[in-house]
């Protein structure tokens, strides 16, 4: 699939993925914002800026939480950021010791709030 059309409809899709992955359409969330308000804003059709959104989240293969996407405050509360598998059993990452936790992170299998914070 190889993108075509409007640029600013493309950079408006794009920027519906990453607040999508940060739930900017939550009203419960700061900040936050409707996707009409989003699309009012962009100077660009809502449906049409959702289906550009849409053909990203496949492209890129977005899923809910996309750490290197997703603002800091929601990936330290994001419980499905933390879960690991060892020995066949699911834990939260953030109940194993030091040792644990740091080799988890080293391995990528949970976010490394620091250089999360630093970028």
């Amino acid at each position: 699939m190889s993108p075509r059309g409007d640029v600013r409809i493309w950079a408006a899709g794009a920027i519906y993925a990453v607040g999508q992955v940060n739930f900017l359409f939550d009203g419960t969330q700061t900040p936050h914002l409707t996707a009409k308000q989003l699309a009012e804003a962009l100077g660009v059709m809502q449906t049409t800026m959702a289906n550009k959104a849409g053909m990203i989240n496949r492209m890129l293969d977005i899923g809910i939480i996309e750490p290197d996407l997703t603002r800091v405050a929601m990936v330290e509360q994001h419980p499905m950021a933390w879960l690991i598998e060892v020995n066949g059993v699911i834990l939260d990452a953030r109940t194993l010791p030091p040792e644990l936790k740091d080799e988890a992170r080293r391995r990528g299998l949970i976010p490394d709030l620091d250089a999360l914070r630093a970028a």
